[in-house]
């Protein structure tokens, strides 16, 4: 990875701690980098494409997600005491990223983040004329 910290851990400001009265969890991340920009992935377990919020505001990336307990139908609640986690994390992007081509794909609990670098900041060989 290069020295500079373009794409930083955590964004505090853009995270509370809480939301209706319950902890949040942190997922878990791998972050990739080639020469074209980064590859995040997220551990999300039991969280649906509907649950799942990705937003991008100013230069901060947030990633929530709420996962779902199913209860099967044959069965009826006595005790209740689990609660779907609440998964969030937010990081700072570089100006180096484009916001506006930031793709996504999540496939069993597996988040993947594809975030290019703008096309003016990825590295580019010069041809040499000569004469």
């Amino acid at each position: 990875m290069n020295e500079r910290k373009d794409l930083t851990v955590p964004a505090e400001a853009a995270v509370s701690e809480k939301r209706d009265g319950r902890g949040v969890t942190v997922p878990a991340v791998d972050i990739y980098e080639d020469k074209e920009g980064i590859t995040l992935l997220a551990d999300l377990p039991g969280v649906s494409k509907e649950r799942l919020r990705i937003n991008v505001e100013a230069d901060v990336l947030q990633i929530e997600g709420e996962a779902s307990v199913e209860t099967p139908s044959d069965l009826r609640l006595v005790l209740g005491e689990m609660r779907a986690p609440l998964f969030r994390r937010a990081f700072r992007l570089g100006q180096e990223f484009d916001r506006a081509q930031i793709s996504a794909s999540l496939k069993q609990g597996l988040l993947t983040l594809r975030i290019p670098r703008v096309r003016e900041a990825q590295p580019r060989q010069i041809p040499v004329v000569a004469g």
